[in-house]
């Protein structure tokens, strides 16, 4: 069996530099080596909050962000959880194969729940990762790139996988988790980078809001620049976005600076940033959202008639 690579985003806001750094730039080069689903998962951003927020919106930028890093359709499929039913109805026969128990003590799960908006926490987030299995193996899915917290949900994808095959008989793969490098990026307040924090830079960010989003960055007070992770945080971070943009070690950065201070540090980062973002800011221009209506529906076809497939093999197995 060929390897498949299945991957995806909650239409929930702005992609910003952390993901771009963290996983849209290996996607760009996986297309190239390997087939891609790449899922808008619009169901789940319901499994922590009460309300969607502006779903339709959301989705829409968050494909114009796909087609601005260099995401192409041509060689991916992008296509909407809602718009491809066949994958809930795979959920049924998969959370007969998993105990309560289970699910209870996911570390992710209770991750989530602990940071949820809810009011109460609903039985979607039980479900979650057996949602997300249906998402994997849909497709036949065999490369999964994941951060270390998501490793708990592919495990699950895997027990479900095995626990259908000796149960019914082979039908899935059991996925691998693609680690690769994590970004080293933190949010400019110095906490963990989030859409939801207002300390990231948004890939569609103008030049002009950019600038004051690492004006407000933290700094100390010492006026030399050094890299130092563990004592220096805060401008070892700036000082990592830099290097990241500039394709260059911090540390080299930092010796450039040298006393210049915090001054010198951001303006230097301010630059690196929008020099780095200027192509990315240039093909989302190009593209309206008549692309993204179209790259949709031509996506949401593929991958449905894939889940159909798929789910006339497992009602087989099953004898239904």
């Amino acid at each position: 069996m060929n390897d498949v690579v299945l991957t995806g985003d909650r239409p929930t806001g702005p992609l910003h530099l952390g993901h771009y750094f963290g996983s849209l730039a290996n996607r760009v080069r996986l297309q190239d080596a390997y087939p891609m689903y790449v899922l808008v998962a619009d169901y789940q951003v319901i499994t922590d909050r009460d309300v969607p927020g502006e779903i339709q919106r959301n989705i829409t930028d968050l494909l114009l962000d796909y087609l601005a890093v260099g995401i192409d359709p041509a060689k991916v499929t992008i296509f909407q959880h809602s718009a491809v039913p066949e994958l809930n109805q795979l959920l049924l026969p998969f959370l007969s194969l998993v105990s309560v128990a289970e699910l209870r003590r996911n570390p992710t799960v209770k991750d989530e729940i602990a940071h949820s908006s809810q009011q109460a926490v609903s039985g979607l987030m039980f479900t979650y990762p057996v949602h997300q299995a249906a998402d994997i193996l849909f497709c036949k899915g065999t490369l999964v790139p994941v951060g270390k917290d998501q490793l708990p949900h592919l495990e699950v994808t895997r027990m479900v996988a095995r626990r259908f095959n000796e149960r019914y008989g082979e039908v899935f793969p059991l996925p691998e988790a693609m680690m690769g490098e994590q970004s080293l990026l933190k949010g400019l307040d110095g906490g963990k980078m989030s859409k939801s924090r207002g300390n990231a830079i948004a890939l569609s960010a103008t030049e002009d809001e950019t600038a004051a989003l690492i004006r407000r960055a933290r700094t100390d007070s010492e006026r030399l620049i050094t890299f130092e992770e563990e004592r220096r945080p805060e401008v070892a971070n700036l000082l990592t976005l830099a290097g990241l943009c500039l394709g260059r070690p911090p540390r080299d950065i930092a010796e450039e600076i040298g006393d210049g201070g915090a001054a010198a540090l951001k303006g230097l980062v301010t630059e690196a940033v929008n020099e780095f973002l200027r192509p990315i800011r240039k093909r989302r221009r190009e593209h309206a959202e008549a692309d993204v209506r179209r790259i949709l529906t031509e996506g949401n076809g593929v991958a449905r008639e894939r889940a159909i497939a798929t789910l006339d093999e497992v009602r087989a197995a099953m004898g239904f």
